[in-house]
Order: structure tokens, then sequence, then C-alpha cells
């Protein structure tokens, strides 16, 4: 009986090609942070919250779960990028967790003042999102 031995594991991209395929990544979670920004403010408006809100911070949230999944397989060995992407992914975690729990205040079952008082004060993603933005741009200026 002949034993097959594994595929050699695939070379490492070299690091030009590391950074580029996390750039396109944080370049895309930045484009859709933008519109779950407006999303989350949207949640915070006076007044009843629309329907279209909802759907808004529905796609917001299934978009930042793909790029949290894309983020993971990214084929990287260049250690300070393997640090870049585990901070990436948590400041999108951030940003999905903040889209949820927006929903859940503007469209709470049970609304009552302390609920309508923590949803007034919601305003967009907050500094999360702008050190994401601060991340694509030290790379791409690495680049």
């Amino acid at each position: 009986m002949t034993r097959l031995r594994p595929p050699p594991a695939p070379l490492p991209l070299p690091r030009p090609a590391q950074v580029r395929a996390l750039l396109a990544v944080l370049d895309e979670a930045v484009t859709a942070q933008q519109r779950a920004d407006v999303a989350v403010a949207s949640c915070g408006e006076p007044g009843p919250v629309c329907g279209q809100v909802a759907r808004d911070c529905c796609d917001a949230s299934s978009a930042f779960l793909h790029l949290r999944a894309r983020l993971r397989k990214l084929p990287l060995t260049d250690p300070d990028l393997v640090q870049a992407r585990a901070y990436a992914g948590r400041l999108l975690d951030y940003v999905q967790w903040m889209v949820h729990q927006s929903v859940n205040l503007a469209f709470t079952v049970h609304p009552d003042a302390r609920t309508e008082a923590a949803r007034l004060q919601l305003n967009g993603l907050g500094r999360p999102a702008d050190d994401l933005r601060r991340l694509r741009d030290t790379l791409k200026a690495e680049e």
C-alpha cells in the first residue's frame, strides 16, 4: 500500500500581493461602512423609523458578514499584515454589532422611555469607522 503525500503547501504570496489583497477587502469595507453609517444614524432619527431603514441595516449587516469571511480567508503570512487583518476583523465585528443593536433599538417590540432615549443617541458608527478608514489609508500609503 502506498501512502499518498499531501500536496506541498503553496508558496506564500509576496508582501505586495498580500497588501493588495487586504486592501481590496478594506476598500470594500470602507465603502459598505459609509452606507451602514447612514443606516445607523437613520435609526436614531426622531419619530417613527421607516421600514427601508431596516432593509438598509439588513443589507449592511449581510455585507459585513461576507467581508469578515473574505478577510479570514486572506492568505496573509507577514506578521504585521496578520495583525492588521485581526484588527480589521474586530472593527468589522463592531460595525456589524452596532448595526444589529441599532435595528433592535429602532424596531423594538416593547418600546419604553429608556429604549427611546438610547435610540435617539444613535448618530452613526463613530470612532471604529474612523479607525477602519485609517487602517486602510495606512496600508494604501505602504502600497
